[in-house]
């Protein structure tokens, strides 16, 4: 009996053990100065929409079995590999499915699956634009109505390969290219954008802001540590960049914490009171994906524009004509 209870006991033991090894939180290596190692290749793409549809009003989370189902549809539903009997539909998906980067799978973050990147608000939706930034966004789309293409500038910025709003701050999955590359050296954080190629170097000696004089397509970013979290803090955009509705003053904030070997938990927070009613955050996973990350040539930019203009001169000769 005496045996028994002790062989239990070793064995309860061990199995105890386990559990809490089990259980002790993942730590990332580190960088030869001591800083959380971040580096690698990263995709964010993924099926989770920025905001809840409207078929999940109210759900937050979805469990395993809907998840599926949802992709699945989600899938079949945005093949571009399949043939339209309407010609001029057929012709305007002039891209096939080899040049998207969607994702097959929802995003999930600690097993639990959500309707939407948006955390907060809680019913997983961008807030309402101000008046002010509503008038602002109308006198916009007037002015693209009444003049298209009267010069390059009237042409949307992404088709003029200059700035692209998903690629960040914040960093969100688009169509294509969701790929980043993270670099760190002494006193910097750089990561690399595969969509219009850009990087965003990020220093980490505390050094200010640039003045608010000086304005650039993907603001001024500083960065800090808090424990294993990169915390980057950006300001100074320019008007033109105009994420969801923002103006000059957008504030984004964004946090990455490497949670195991292939994941970075991404979190970013928007601030801009003289844009949106609220502040809201969101959150998605970065996994590990293979390299390297190619060249975006953008040659919708380099090369196309001519043809762009050309086309709207020809279509406001035929009005005339008429």
């Amino acid at each position: 009996m005496s045996y028994r209870i002790y062989a239990s006991a070793i064995t309860l033991a061990i199995i105890v053990a386990g559990t809490v090894s089990a259980q002790k939180p993942w730590k990332p290596g580190r960088t030869p100065d001591g800083q959380p190692d971040l580096q690698g290749i990263w995709t964010n793409n993924t099926l989770t929409p920025l905001e809840r549809p409207a078929q999940f009003q109210g759900k937050p989370v979805l469990s395993a079995s809907e998840a599926a189902e949802y992709e699945k549809k989600a899938v079949e539903g945005r093949n571009r590999d399949r043939r339209d009997p309407n010609a001029e539909a057929d012709v305007s998906q002039a891209y096939n499915e080899l040049f998207f980067d969607m994702g097959t799978r929802l995003a999930r973050v600690d097993q639990t699956i959500r309707t939407s990147m948006i955390v907060d608000p809680p019913d997983g939706r961008i807030p309402p634009l101000t008046p002010e930034a509503q008038r602002k966004v109308e006198a916009i789309r007037a002015d693209a109505r009444l003049h298209p293409a009267d010069g390059p500038e009237n042409r949307s910025l992404p088709e003029r390969c200059l700035f692209w709003a998903t690629a960040g701050p914040p960093m969100l999955p688009g169509p294509y290219n969701n790929t980043y590359q993270i670099y760190q050296a002494p006193g910097f954080v750089m990561i690399l954008t595969e969509m219009i190629h850009d990087a965003r170097i990020i220093p980490l000696d505390g050094r200010p802001h640039l003045p608010s004089s000086v304005t650039q397509w993907l603001g001024d970013s500083r960065g800090h540590w808090e424990g294993n979290t990169l915390v980057v803090d950006t300001s100074n955009f320019t008007p033109k960049t105009r994420f969801r509705g923002s103006d000059e003053n957008l504030h984004v904030i964004e946090r990455f914490t490497r949670v195991d070997q292939n994941t970075i938990l991404y979190k970013f927070t928007i601030e801009n009171p003289t844009a949106f009613t609220k502040t809201w955050s969101g959150e998605i996973p970065f996994t590990a994906t293979q390299g390297p990350v190619y060249e975006y040539a953008c040659h919708e930019g380099n090369y196309a524009m001519k043809d762009i203009l050309a086309g709207a001169r020809a279509e406001e000769q035929k009005q005339v004509q008429k």
